[in-house]
């Protein structure tokens, strides 16, 4: 069976209420958010109209961050991680890359238990942020 490289969860609050939920629960779990892209917003400014609501939130813990970059600075493209929030059926949906498929492109093996652990806390902040 294949694992999927995302994890999507759905939540009944609206995109800015998961927006307030996952930055409250971002540094409850000792990360920082980074930026928060909004696509609508750029996409009109660029002059693409784009009427859906998503937020992409950069996140990072910077002390696992030092650790895979001191390893393998290559894997600075796969960083921050990102987590969006969006519209989709009605529902406001959280979703994010697993950490530990995107390490798994760089073929360092010795980095996955860093790897697991982000994937854990992120995922704990997303349940976080669809609940709380």
């Amino acid at each position: 069976m294949k694992v999927p490289m995302l994890v999507k969860l759905s939540t009944d609050k609206t995109v800015s209420e998961a927006a307030a939920a996952l930055q409250t629960a971002v540094q409850a779990n000792h990360f920082g958010v980074m930026q928060v892209h909004n696509l609508k917003e750029t996409m009109t400014k660029k002059g693409v109209e784009f009427t859906r609501e998503c937020l992409i939130f950069e996140v990072c813990q910077p002390q696992q961050a030092k650790k895979v970059l001191d390893e393998n600075m290559s894997i600075s493209t796969a960083l921050p991680c990102r987590i969006s929030i969006y519209e989709e059926n009605g529902k406001t949906i959280l979703a994010t890359l697993k950490p530990t498929t995107l390490l798994a492109m760089f073929n360092a093996p010795h980095l996955e238990s860093v790897a697991q652990e982000v994937e854990a806390t992120i995922v704990k902040i997303m349940k976080e942020a669809v609940s709380g």
